[in-house]
């Protein structure tokens, strides 16, 4: 396949890994408003996550699957605790805490600065882009500012440092655990070499990432001690981890494993900017929410270009 058609491919499902992702802020939201607690918003989703793989990998891989992956995290306990607290535990535990403070839309709108974050993290790991790079995440995120401008209100600066904050931390944890794993995988010389067939499948990155959050989730538990779950969260966090703890970043991981050099991954590390979109279309369809604005328009337009230019100019080498 050529490059093009490659990079294509990954976009697309980029995009329908964004579709799946879109539910979190809704859903953190509204069992912040129904009084749950943000630690059990994060620490249930990881429980369940860990529950779905098994039962997944047990019926499509084999009732020994599960065993395997197992084994291949107690080989680098070390490596995937450090990956999974910060690109699960560190990522979602800050997202959860921020629906206390900020509506799901506002918190959509500042995690979208991940895709700046990305850059800056593969300069970290000595990967190398056009500059081009740069310009074309900069449109995707002014688009996606455009969309949110004209519902944009923050009411106190309590909600807007303490709402906004958490998410722009967020915004680096996540690539950054996303990447350790690529590494590893790639083999750099300063993490474990993981060039197990076993990462191959989205599923199985996925399990040993949150098997390796979990000393992250009981540390917070231990230490803010939150009142017992409702059934309503209960529920809720369990949607929450089947659309986008499995589906979404199953599909993410996939995509970004496809990748073969630093601007596919910076592409489609940028697609997790329609999640924005699709919940507001999300917002229109389910709750009635008003139709978008001129500029809102304005906004999905400079989205999808950006990620257009991605495609055009990707034969750019790194």
């Amino acid at each position: 396949m050529n490059r093009t058609g490659n990079m294509s491919i990954l976009i697309l499902i980029g995009l329908l890994s964004g579709l799946f992702f879109s539910s979190t802020f809704i859903l953190n939201r509204v069992m912040s408003l129904e009084g749950g607690h943000w630690v059990w918003s994060g620490c249930l989703r990881y429980a369940y996550m860990i529950l779905f793989l098994i039962i997944l990998l047990s019926l499509f891989q084999g009732s020994k699957a599960p065993g395997r992956v197992f084994r291949l995290f107690f080989r680098h306990w070390k490596f995937w605790v450090i990956a999974g607290s910060i690109g699960f535990g560190g990522f979602y535990s800050l997202i959860c805490f921020s629906a206390d403070y900020a509506p799901g839309w506002v918190i959509a709108t500042t995690w979208q600065l991940t895709i700046i974050a990305t850059l800056v993290v593969l300069i970290g790991f000595g990967r190398s882009f056009p500059k081009k790079v740069w310009f074309f995440s900069f449109i995707v995120l002014s688009g996606v500012l455009l969309v949110n401008l004209s519902h944009f209100e923050i009411s106190t600066t309590k909600e807007l440092l303490m709402g906004g904050i958490p998410v722009l931390i967020a915004a680096f944890c996540y690539p950054i655990g996303n990447q350790l794993v690529w590494e590893a995988k790639n083999g750099n010389p300063y993490l474990p070499n993981i060039k197990n067939p076993l990462l191959e499948n989205p599923l199985n990155k996925v399990l040993l990432l949150s098997l390796g959050s979990v000393p992250f989730w009981l540390l917070l538990v231990a230490l803010n001690r939150p009142p017992l779950p409702s059934s309503g969260q209960l529920v809720n966090t369990a949607l929450v981890a089947l659309f986008s703890g499995i589906i979404a970043t199953s599909l993410f991981l996939y995509a970004r494993n496809r990748s073969k050099r630093a601007s596919e991954l910076a592409a489609v590390d940028a697609t997790q900017s329609s999640e924005v979109i699709f919940a507001m279309v999300g917002e229109i369809l389910i709750l009635s929410a008003p139709l978008p604005g001129p500029i809102a328009l304005a906004g999905i337009f400079l989205v999808f270009t950006g990620l257009a230019l991605f495609i055009r100019f990707q034969e750019i080498a790194n």
